[in-house]
């Protein structure tokens, strides 16, 4: 829904594609902006840990010292999922992980763990145009001014058509008026008169479920008792929407990268081998013993922990499949070559392949597309997918009084590697959300 203007090499500026069914005409400033922090703080070349230090290496040694490790691993071996990655990638990773025996893949980094064994569940089903239609909405656990942006204008005119919205979180200003029921998720459980009676009473109710409500035990399940409770799920209408905040979540959960127990269960199973593909908030403590190989393009948090980098491409870099909140299938060409020595990811996996002799069936991109679709073939069209609704038999969980909840996202403009590494984002974030004053040149 954007379109990167590059010359030679840089990509100089971001603009809005319209798109009526999701961002219209518009992108954020955020959007715009970010670019600058596209070639900065870049891995253009593998990076191999000795004597505790990371020192620069080729690709056969940083292969080598892989294998030795896989050697001797077996199936003790994991993958945690980033935030930015495209759909090829994370298959190409799960066909490398089976085909050690292992099934240890996981991309909610942060350690959310709710139940993803019905997509419908964990989808936003309204649809981001279709929220606009909503008449009665209830927040629980969101700041979507943050968390999706473009959902929040949607929301907002939503209100000029007469909506009602209802929120459960600290307070926040989401540029259009709100009734907050307080910080308390046992709420769920009997929700004041007002908000109730505006569900109750709605053409189309809608209630969208963020991550910190997400992140409570008995959080998924207060939530999913709503649908019944007000018919949120009626002819020609699905008001239940799970909100989430990364580009990469909707299409991992679609190839499995979900594990019961979320990253505790990685951390439970102390794989021998973890392969972090752009995870660069995940915590890494739990993985202290683990050989860490870091597949990504900023020297973030990620690769600062890794025991060997293999540099990956942005998303400017590569043709990719994304599939966001709604669960639309989204494809991206390449405007730009990755820098230096870093590699597209899925060439990244089918060449170490064959140097631990577990050859991937594809040889090119062409090959691995046609493979993921025979696989997956929901990636195979562009659009919405159409996902049943069969939401899981959650056991009721009671939530004690003043369940409170905190927004996961703390600092708006530095989200991920690429936010982090912008200039323009780093003062953003300096002079808008911490107050610091700059000096101005006089004119």
């Amino acid at each position: 829904n954007m379109r990167p203007d590059a010359r030679q090499r840089k990509v100089m500026r971001a603009l809005p594609r319209i798109n009526e069914e999701v961002n219209e005409e518009w992108a954020h400033d955020k959007t715009r902006h970010a670019v600058d922090g596209l070639l900065r703080n870049r891995l253009d070349r593998p990076w191999v840990r000795k004597g505790g230090k990371l020192q620069a290496a080729s690709w056969e040694e940083a292969f080598a010292a892989i294998a030795k490790v896989a050697k001797g691993a077996g199936s003790s071996i994991a993958a945690v999922a980033g935030d930015l990655l495209d759909v090829e990638t994370m298959y190409a990773a799960k066909t490398l992980l089976a085909s050690l025996g292992s099934a240890l893949i996981e991309g909610r980094q942060t350690g959310l763990a709710y139940d993803a064994t019905n997509l419908a569940a964990v989808n936003f089903n309204s649809t981001i145009a279709g929220i606009e239609a909503a008449d009665a909405i209830l927040l629980v656990g969101t700041n979507p001014r943050w968390e999706a942006s473009l959902v929040n204008t949607r929301i907002r005119k939503a209100v000029k058509a007469g909506a009602k919205v209802f929120a459960i979180g600290p307070e926040v200003d989401l540029t259009y008026p709100a009734e907050w029921l307080g910080n308390d998720l046992s709420l769920l459980q009997k929700l004041p008169k007002a908000a109730a009676s505006a569900l109750k009473d709605a053409l189309r109710p809608a209630v969208i479920v963020g991550g910190a409500a997400l992140g409570v035990e008995g959080g998924q399940a207060a939530t999913l008792a709503l649908v019944d409770e007000f018919n949120l799920n009626r002819a020609g209408w699905n008001g239940y929407n799970v909100l989430h905040t990364v580009a990469a979540r909707t299409g991992g959960l679609m190839l499995g990268y979900a594990q019961p127990g979320g990253m505790a269960d990685l951390a439970a199973a102390s794989p021998k081998l973890l392969f972090v593909l752009g995870a660069d908030e995940m915590n890494f403590a739990p993985f202290e013993k683990s050989f860490k190989v870091y597949v990504g393009h900023h020297g973030d948090k990620g690769a600062a922990a890794a025991d060997v980098i293999l540099p990956g491409a942005a998303y400017t870099e590569k043709h990719g499949i994304y599939v966001n909140l709604e669960g639309r299938v989204q494809y991206s060409e390449r405007a730009v070559d990755p820098p230096g020595d870093a590699r597209e990811d899925w060439a990244i996996f089918r060449a170490l392949s064959d140097v631990l002799g577990r050859p991937l069936p594809f040889d090119s991109f062409g090959d691995l597309r046609r493979r993921l679709f025979e696989d997956y073939p929901a990636f195979a069209n562009v659009g919405l997918v159409s996902f049943d609704w069969a939401p899981p038999s959650l056991p009721a969980v009671k939530l004690g009084k003043d369940t409170a909840v905190s927004y996961p996202i703390k600092d708006f403009y530095l989200t991920n590697p690429i936010a982090r590494s912008s200039p323009t984002l780093q003062r953003c974030s300096a002079e808008i959300l911490h107050g610091q004053v700059f000096a101005e040149a006089a004119e």
